[in-house]
């Protein structure tokens, strides 16, 4: 065969592929301005994706209305949180959230035969967590809104939600200065299958302090950092975009990321946010981490805890915004 007809053959193909190839591209991606024009800040979102996402976000129906009956704390034993509210609407609300949290065990997940029974310890999480919701709805509004969060935000028909934490043990690694890679050229999840640093969640979430790139103060003096803090930084940030599905530019001004003057609304809800997480993780779920079985552990002996990933889950609002605490307002109290 000649070279020309070689050639020939070859550009064909090319051809064929590209015709192929091109055929089954994904839709147009719909480009939304969320900011002054030249400022590039724009919004990126893949039709096709999104109709998934709004399919498997649906919020379940509510269960019907049912008078509230006496205070549950007079007809049922050992009720330590919702001891107020009424023993027909506690039934009502126990049925809501076996089926937000365990569809498939039913009320055993939690109960034993004598309701008033403590000894299975996902009774006693579950009592917590109960608190913790509202905790969140009561004193989080700077980041929740009136649109609160319940079970179902975060644990979407499973007894463990998907998307939770626990610390990274990092890969095997050889030992001495080799090993100070700091988590860093092994792309992973939680950093957005970059190659930043592998737990960004445990520097940052669990720590007290404002998150840094760029320093206020000259030298090394005041809230200085360094180019590990940056890092660490930039992998959060990474974590986050990911979890709420959006860019950078959905709360910052890519001409000045420290400008919150120039910043948008949502940055000041998602610095309520990060200290959210805090709080839950070191006063809610940290202090679990006795009461879980060792099946429940992370392989450093951690428990579980949350991220911006748990209740968004690729949404900028959870289930697009449906709001369930409103049919559920004994979740929205503290007393």
């Amino acid at each position: 065969m000649s070279l020309g007809l070689k050639l020939t053959g070859a550009v064909a193909g090319v051809a064929v592929a590209a015709v192929v190839f091109t055929s089954f591209q994904r839709p147009p991606v719909e480009v939304v301005q969320v900011g002054y024009r030249g400022t590039g800040m724009e919004e990126l979102y893949n039709p096709a994706i999104r109709q998934a996402q709004k399919e498997a976000n649906v919020a379940p129906a509510p269960e019907d209305p049912i008078p509230p009956g006496e205070p549950s704390s007079k007809t049922y034993q050992n009720v330590k949180v919702l001891g107020n509210v009424g023993s027909d609407e506690l039934v009502r609300l126990m049925t809501a959230i076996t089926a937000w949290v365990s569809p498939e065990q039913g009320c055993t997940y939690c109960h034993t035969d004598n309701l008033a029974d403590d000894s299975l310890y996902t009774k006693v999480v579950a009592r917590r967590m109960i608190e913790m919701t509202r905790h969140i709805n009561a004193d989080w509004q700077a980041h929740v809104g009136g649109t609160g969060v319940t079970c179902y935000t975060c644990h979407r028909g499973n007894p463990v939600p998907q998307y939770v934490w626990f610390a990274d043990p990092g890969p095997r690694h050889a030992g001495g200065f080799s090993q100070a890679y700091v988590g860093q050229n092994h792309p992973n999840a939680s950093a957005g299958l970059t190659a930043m640093p592998a737990d960004p969640f445990t520097s940052l979430f669990d720590a007290n302090g404002n998150i840094r790139v760029v320093s206020t103060t000259p030298l090394p003096s005041g809230d200085r950092s360094g180019v590990k803090d940056a890092e660490n930084t930039y992998a959060l940030m990474i974590s986050i975009s990911k979890s709420l599905g959006v860019n950078c530019t959905f709360c910052h001004n890519a001409q000045a990321f420290t400008a919150w003057e120039t910043s948008t609304p949502q940055r000041a809800t998602a610095w309520h946010g990060i200290r959210m997480v805090r709080d839950l993780n070191e006063n809610f779920l940290g202090p679990l981490t006795s009461v879980f079985p060792k099946e429940r552990l992370g392989q450093l002996g951690d428990g579980p805890k949350v991220s911006c990933m748990t209740c968004h889950q690729g949404i900028n609002k959870p289930l697009f915004g449906a709001n369930m605490l409103k049919d559920y307002p004994e979740l929205a109290v503290t007393k």
